[in-house]
């Protein structure tokens, strides 16, 4: 397994940054992609393109995404109780069962402030207590009303407050989607020396809410062949069938075939494929049911393009312990690597 910066990956997936508010991962992005690329931007949705201008012919795009699914204020609780709790719309899919006593931190424009979502004991349950909706969440910061009414404003946004650690062979903690992709894409390049092909690092904005960043990047940058990088589901726990699981931790990286949001070009999916299996680089077939990536707008804003995509497999998405295996991370990295830098004009047309 390829030697891994978990330093880096730790600091990626604990920053927060909410759709359309990354401006606190955005600037640890740039940071990395300063030392690597030759040219770093910002557009102005928020996108980040780092370029690493290439010796040859052919440009390539390598996407993933920097916004964690998260929470905005959209009410201020101050007049029914001694305390205040605020009221939260989700930026981002959530169920609701997840988030029952969940820690969070409300970023306020005086800082940040911890709270909790509060989550009645059973022993106030008499038997008949519905499942919760989104819509019943509170977040309780341990203030009275007025201390509450003074510190927090409706669109204060939300954010899930949980480390990342090891967790035997993988790495465990919040925001893996997309923070560990980031990661992958920055070892990656870190790795590359004098590539044939310009390569475009993009770090897209608010994926999660609509793959709304991937299309503004898209339409702007002049790509041959575009690569997206995302997590992936992994339901190989008890309780899914095999046909059920999509993908298997610790099988390797994953090369999609589709999603909800894209059929990948054949001639890329087989030249990842193809370059795996040169390379010696353990990896598996991924045809996620449901679920859009930002391969989709990749593909077609702005014009047609091939798309190909690596996903990592990942358990209980969308959730503050989402898991992934290392070596899977390890896998991506070397495979993403090898394609860049043996890549050149190449013609991927149907």
């Amino acid at each position: 397994m390829s030697e891994l910066n978990l330093g880096l990956l730790t600091e990626l997936t604990e920053e927060r940054g909410v759709p359309g508010h990354e401006e606190r991962i955005r600037k640890l992005v740039r940071r990395e992609l300063s030392g690597i690329a030759d040219e770093v931007r910002t557009d102005a949705m928020g996108n980040v393109v780092g370029t690493i201008e290439g010796s040859g012919d052919g440009a390539v795009a390598v996407a993933a995404h920097m916004d964690e699914v998260g929470f905005m204020v959209s009410h201020v609780r101050t007049d029914e109780e001694p305390f205040g709790f605020l009221e939260i719309e989700p930026l981002g899919g959530w169920d609701p069962r997840v988030m029952a006593a969940q820690r969070v931190t409300v970023h306020t424009e005086d800082g940040d402030l911890p709270g909790v979502v509060g989550s009645p004991p059973p022993h106030t349950d008499d038997g008949d207590r519905e499942e919760p909706e989104l819509d019943d969440l509170a977040v309780d910061v341990g203030l009275p009303a007025a201390a509450v009414g003074e510190r927090v404003s409706v669109g204060d946004l939300v954010t899930l407050d949980a480390r990342t650690d090891r967790l035997g062979e993988t790495v465990v903690g919040k925001a893996l989607d997309d923070r560990i992709c980031l990661f992958a894409a920055i070892e990656a390049a870190r790795r590359l020396e004098d590539p044939e092909a310009t390569i475009h690092l993009c770090a897209t904005v608010q994926e999660e809410v609509g793959l709304r960043g991937a299309s503004a990047v898209a339409a702007e940058l002049d790509a041959d062949l575009a690569i997206a990088l995302d997590v992936t589901v992994a339901n190989d726990v008890p309780g899914f069938d095999a046909g059920e699981r999509v993908t298997e931790l610790g099988d390797g990286v994953a090369i999609k075939l589709k999603d909800s949001s894209v059929i990948t070009s054949p001639r890329v999916s087989r030249r990842l494929r193809t370059v795996a299996e040169r390379e010696g680089i353990a990896h598996q077939l991924e045809v996620l049911p449901s679920g859009g990536t930002d391969t989709g707008p990749l593909q077609r804003a702005g014009g047609a393009r091939a798309v190909g995509a690596l996903s990592i497999p990942t358990r209980y998405l969308h959730t503050p312990t989402e898991v992934a295996h290392l070596e899977d991370l390890a896998a991506t990295v070397d495979l993403l690597e090898a394609v860049l830098a043996s890549e050149a004009a190449n013609d991927y047309s149907p």
